[in-house]
């Protein structure tokens, strides 16, 4: 699927993403030059926004929309933009979404303090919901955000990282705001604390989805599609699904060339090696499969639920999850 079957997919909720889109350049104007400038630049390439698409249809599907659910959705989004913005200087990345990172344009310096500044308002704009409950949702999830990201920091190049931990650090670093995202609409309708933890298991099982199809896109995705260049992970040394199981699999011989290849600089010739060892050893196959496998967790208590237009518009994000290729 591309960016446009998305916009098709998100039909039903078209007219609270335009009032998101509305209110977040309200939100984001300011008396700067620069910070206007550079605020038009991160715009001009926006993102998917899964996290405000899941919100809406979550909350009208399982019935608790209300008025402020788009404040919620602004800070959800703007918190994630943030994490990115300070992940590209980080990773040192010059592009994202096809163009020039903020870092890579300006500065990190510029990178970095544009992130503060997302982060304030988004905690503005949470503050704006009125609800303690989701302002502590919303708090908790940005922690669990810098905690994944510091995780998988920690585990950089650590080629015997178990899957289990790698679930647990993309859980923290991607899936925290997409559970968050998921149980709004029924923290401020004041449901059941089973109805409120169904809606946020729903959300994290989509994100850990969504986070394993990502990594995915490092070894076949097309540059031209993911805005990335194939193979950067590896580059930084970010240890994924495909790679963790394919070296479980792999002989001592294989495994020592390959994790060679990774710790000495790995170069493009290196990462078409290592991305036909990990094709050959069934790491991108089995990658899909536990992404699947989330999914169909995730589809499975949508089915428990209500049947309407906004849970079957779900089931349709659910297969653009696993199945993207950008």
């Amino acid at each position: 699927m591309t960016k446009i079957e998305l916009n098709e997919i998100t039909r039903p909720i078209a007219r609270d993403l335009a009032s998101f889109d509305t209110k977040l350049n309200k939100y984001l104007s300011a008396d700067s030059a620069l910070i206007n400038s550079v605020i038009r630049h991160i715009m001009s390439t926006r993102g998917k926004r899964l996290r405000p698409a899941l919100l809406f249809l979550s909350a009208r599907g399982g019935g608790y929309y209300s008025a402020k659910l788009v404040e919620a959705a602004l800070s959800i989004e703007l918190i994630h933009t943030a994490t990115l913005l300070h992940d590209d200087v980080v990773d040192e990345s010059d592009i994202r979404r096809g163009q020039h990172t903020v870092n890579h344009r300006w500065n990190n310096l510029v990178s970095v303090l544009m992130g503060d500044f997302l982060f304030s308002r988004a905690f503005v704009i949470m503050v704006n919901t009125g609800s303690p409950d989701v302002i502590k949702s919303i708090s908790r999830a940005t922690a669990r955000v810098s905690f994944g990201e510091l995780r998988q920091i920690e585990e950089c190049a650590n080629y015997d990282l178990p899957q289990g931990e790698y679930i647990k650090i993309i859980s923290d670093k991607t899936a925290a705001l997409f559970a968050t995202a998921c149980e709004v609409g029924p923290l401020m309708k004041k449901a059941s604390a089973a109805k409120i933890k169904k809606y946020r298991s729903f959300g994290e099982n989509v994100g850990i989805a969504f986070q394993i199809a990502d990594d995915l896109l490092d070894f076949v995705g097309v540059s031209r599609k993911t805005g990335k260049q194939p193979g950067s992970d590896l580059m930084q040394g970010k240890v994924t699904l495909p790679l963790i199981y394919s070296l479980s699999k792999s002989s001592p011989k294989v495994r020592s060339e390959i994790t060679g290849l990774l710790d000495n600089g790995i170069n493009k010739s290196g990462v078409k090696r290592v991305v036909k060892f990990v094709t050959e050893e069934g790491g991108i196959d089995y990658a899909y499969d536990i992404a699947r496998s989330y999914s169909e967790r995730a589809a499975a208590s949508i089915d428990a639920g209500t049947d309407n237009i906004y849970s079957r518009t779900l089931r349709d994000i659910l297969e653009f999850t696993v199945s993207r290729d950008n």
